[in-house]
């Protein structure tokens, strides 16, 4: 899978998804017990293919690098990699990639009754209180998180 930088922010590198292109990893018949060991299979027998199980609305899709660490607590990191679905409905407590006043975020929404806050998974960083004065705009949902360990 190709990734085509489309734009830059102070928060954001944007990358468009290629879904031209498939790679199927192989992926073990059983899955990983977190819990007790079991028996390891010694072949492996279904493919994977990361475009296939990531992306489903290819033309909506998108990804962001992210910079920072307001999202820690949700599991988002400083150089991880988010996808986007620009086609989904925004949820309370959804996580997504906001426009705000000129610049991008990403945070979970609440939702209030008529008010809107956009919410750090970061005790250091305060909610914002979206108003009928800020240019704001729920520029996509994030579906999944790619990072290292």
């Amino acid at each position: 899978m190709k990734l085509k930088k489309i734009n830059t922010t102070g928060k954001f590198d944007f990358y468009s998804a290629d879904v031209s292109t498939s790679l199927e990893i192989p992926l073990t018949k059983n899955k990983i017990s977190a819990g007790f060991p079991s028996p390891a299979d010694d072949y492996i027998e279904l493919k994977l293919d990361l475009n296939k199980e990531l992306i489903t609305n290819p033309n909506a899709t998108f990804y962001a690098r992210v910079r920072g660490n307001s999202m820690t607590d949700a599991g988002i990191n400083d150089g991880d990699i988010l996808v986007i679905d620009k086609s989904r409905t925004p949820k309370n407590n959804s996580i997504a990639v906001c426009f705000i006043d000129g610049e991008f975020t990403v945070k979970k929404i609440k939702l209030d009754k008529k008010v809107c806050y956009l919410i750090s998974a970061n005790p250091q960083y305060k909610p914002i209180k979206v108003t009928e004065e800020n240019d704001f705009i729920i520029w996509g949902i994030v579906t999944y998180v790619i990072h290292k360990f």
